[in-house]
């Protein structure tokens, strides 16, 4: 009998995802390979794993309880194998990391290029959300969150200085319309909103707290932090983002920093992963350049 070892980690990659394709990207073959490995498994097991629709993949009762026995295992080979590494000059394998977008583009992008070029032998792939992923399940081997916002059972490493918000508008939006010197003031002006993938809008934090604050309002609502700020500099109102995205926008003098005592902060970014995961070579030279990486912590 052949071995089954492949077929059942493209097995545990599908249902991790819930996708045939994600699981692929993962896995770095093509979907059709991932479909044909499956239908070897099923065959040669011969019960039926994952329940396939036009819109989902899912485990079946008896891929379920494959599925219950079969992860712990692989994790051990896993660390097995990445426990290899220490016997190694550098590290090798891949990282699979989280983070917020702003986090993602300014901070891990960096050090994800610096990273590349000290250990060729190590791939990174960098996923921006929004919205906390549950790191394990998903499939990564760490996160970026703020402090707040990590989960209590993660190991969490400091690797970055506070972050904050930004409220900015255009020289040309503010000939128009008298410049806000408080946040009461902001329901006179076009606010520029983001929505979140889950549907909701993003909302305007301040740090000092004033009651009766309404709301902002406004008639453009993007998706996207970027795309707010393009909408700003032309004009379309004022823009509430993180201050990384608008620093070359003001350094130009096209987007002015409006309400600064009352810009909110957003927290310290910690690198996080899982407290009982072993710790693979290549993840621990990642949290060591950006530890190394980090301005002084004050």
């Amino acid at each position: 009998m052949r071995s089954l070892l492949p077929d059942l980690e493209l097995f545990a990659a599908i249902a991790r995802h819930g996708s045939f394709r994600r699981a692929a990207a993962e896995r770095k073959v093509s979907t059709s390979l991932v479909s044909q490995g499956m239908r070897k498994l099923e065959d040669q097991l011969g019960v039926v794993l994952l329940r396939r629709t036009t819109r989902s993949v899912a485990p079946t009762a008896a891929g379920a309880e494959l599925l219950v026995s079969l992860e712990p295992g692989l994790r051990q080979i896993q660390d097995a194998v990445e426990r290899i590494n220490l016997h190694r000059g550098s590290p090798i394998g891949a990282l699979r990391i989280n983070a917020p977008a702003p986090i993602a583009q300014f901070l891990l992008a960096p050090l994800a290029a610096r990273f590349t070029r000290e250990h060729p032998d190590v791939a990174i792939e960098i996923v921006a959300e929004a919205a906390r992923q549950d790191i394990v399940l998903e499939g990564f081997d760490a996160g970026v969150r703020f402090g707040k916002d990590v989960p209590q059972d993660m190991v969490a490493v400091r690797i970055g200085q506070p972050q904050r918000y930004a409220i900015v508008a255009s020289p040309r939006y503010l000939r128009d319309v008298p410049e806000p010197r408080a946040p009461r003031e902001l329901k006179r002006h076009e606010c520029i909103r983001r929505r979140f993938p889950a549907g909701t809008l993003q909302a305007w934090e301040f740090q000092r707290r004033i009651a009766n604050v309404e709301v902002p309002v406004g008639r453009i609502v993007v998706n996207d932090a970027q795309i707010a700020v393009n909408a700003a500099v032309a004009g379309g109102g004022l823009a509430y983002v993180h201050e990384k995205y608008v620093e070359r926008e003001i350094a130009a003098g096209e987007l002015v920093r409006l309400l600064e005592p009352w810009s909110p902060g957003i927290g310290v970014p910690y690198l996080y992963y899982p407290r009982q995961r072993y710790l693979s070579a290549a993840l621990r030279a990642f949290i060591d350049l950006a530890r190394m990486q980090a301005p002084a912590v004050d």
